[in-house]
């Protein structure tokens, strides 16, 4: 495993992430994007319970709210997105929802001139969508950007919760009330719907995202800085594009490609200003404050 670059880790658990964006389009069809965040989050909180058994007596009464924050966090990012992926194609959708832990990023770089890169990404978002043809959907575009704003409170609540939990417990506590929240939304939408084959589907669907992803998240980072895999995480948007093209039929135009790829680049220069000492690679690796997706990000827990 040592010979394995960490930077392939990272890779996959993008990939994995934007695969299973990408495959929950025919749930969404099913049950709704509400009722496909439901079940994907419930089933994930299963697996992750299975695995964690987390401690209750372990969560203090400063804890609480944290937790209670970022799980209805992570479930609103989820909701969100998937209904996003509803009306927008899915390399839009990661790109507009990319400004939230990009801002974040750029916050907290510390320097004035790292502000200027969530601009340009916004101006790679406006190619993308390339309103001045008329055919913009901007229930969908607002959708993505709701999800941004829930990933970036997301990341605010994972550096809390990360001082604290270990990275599986952190999961085993807050996804389940990423559920919830998703539930109040998502069982009247899929109601009637659910079958074993729909149960089988966000079983799947939950082992894509955020299952995978996390335990290759946290692989790529026992080895690499924060710095490093935010960097790597800015090529996000671009696999969306790519899996959409793939497996949806999404073709962008050129325009969108030049959009994309402005995006990738204000991420990754967005990354410049942070700083982390290397780990030592005995310590086991805690829930980053860095973006990563998706779970989306952070580990990518949820989207």
């Amino acid at each position: 495993m040592t010979r394995v670059p960490p930077w392939s880790f990272a890779v996959l658990a993008m990939f994995s992430v934007q695969l299973g964006s990408a495959l929950s389009v025919g749930l969404i069809d099913e049950v709704g994007a509400g009722g496909t965040a439901w079940l994907r989050l419930s089933m994930g909180a299963i697996v992750f319970l299975l695995i964690a058994r987390p401690r209750l007596a372990a969560i203090r009464r400063a804890d609480v709210v944290p937790l209670l924050a970022l799980g209805v966090a992570t479930g609103l990012m989820t909701v969100f997105f998937l209904a996003a992926l509803e009306r927008i194609p899915l390399g839009t959708a990661v790109a507009i929802e990319f400004l939230g832990p990009l801002t974040v990023a750029a916050v907290r770089s510390g320097g004035r001139r790292a502000l200027v890169w969530p601009i340009v990404a916004l101006a790679g978002v406006v190619l993308l969508t390339e309103p001045w043809l008329g055919e913009i959907d901007p229930l969908g575009v607002l959708f993505a950007a709701l999800a941004g704003i829930g990933w970036g409170a997301y990341i605010y609540f994972t550096q809390t919760i990360g001082d604290r939990f270990d990275g599986i417990q952190g999961l085993a506590l807050t996804i389940p009330v990423a559920a919830l929240t998703a539930a109040v939304v998502g069982v009247p939408q899929a109601w009637g719907q659910i079958d074993i084959t729909v149960l089988l589907t966000a079983l799947g669907l939950a082992l894509l995202l955020p299952v995978l992803p996390f335990a290759l998240e946290m692989l790529a980072l026992r080895r690499m800085t924060h710095t490093a895999f935010g960097t790597l995480m800015a090529v996000e948007p671009a696999i969306g594009l790519v899996l959409g093209l793939l497996i949806l039929a999404q073709s962008p135009s050129a325009v969108q490609v030049v959009g994309i790829v402005i995006v990738v680049l204000a991420g990754a220069a967005a990354q410049r200003g942070g700083r982390r000492e290397a780990a030592d690679a005995r310590t086991p690796a805690r829930l980053p404050a860095a973006p990563g997706r998706r779970g989306r990000r952070a580990p990518c827990a949820a989207r």
